[in-house]
């Protein structure tokens, strides 16, 4: 069941047109952002990634370099971006991440599949913690003098 509804989820996301695969009216619950903290920690993410503030001991590094979350960002973390990225990993790669040491061979994102082990409660709460995380700083735009002739 679990995996079904996750897999639903996915393709209603990555829909682009508005035909009936189109992602138009889709919405999951709100989330538990203090749930999604539990989530966070209970699923061991820190082993692969970083989050500012957050600590756990127990989380043993599975790559060698760790992914950051959260931050000062230039353009908004959506919802969707969020969730997709928990659910197919390999659909966007940033492209500073896109090398051996956070893709196989085939250029897959090395995070573990998580769609049987995850309810949805447990993704929208997820969600609902690491969005906050982000923090967006808009673009400083470079103030040249003025010439005249």
């Amino acid at each position: 069941m679990k995996t079904t509804l996750l897999l639903l989820t996915l393709m209603t996301l990555i829909a682009c047109t508005e035909g009936p695969e189109s992602p138009k009216g889709f919405s999951l619950p709100e989330g538990d952002a203090a749930a999604g903290k539990t989530v966070f920690i209970s699923y061991q993410c820190l082993s692969c990634h970083t989050l500012q503030g957050i600590t756990d001991d127990s989380a043993s590094q599975q790559i060698p370099n760790k992914v950051p979350l959260g931050g000062d960002v230039s353009k908004i973390k959506t919802y969707g971006e969020l969730v997709t990225s928990v659910i197919n990993p390999s659909h966007k790669i940033a492209p500073g991440f896109k090398r051996d040491s956070y893709t196989d061979d085939t250029g897959q994102s090395l995070m573990r599949n998580y769609n049987d082990l995850m309810t949805v409660n447990e993704l929208v709460d997820l969600v609902a913690f690491l969005q906050p995380q982000y923090n967006l700083k808009p673009f400083n735009r470079t103030n040249y003098p003025q010439y005249f002739p």
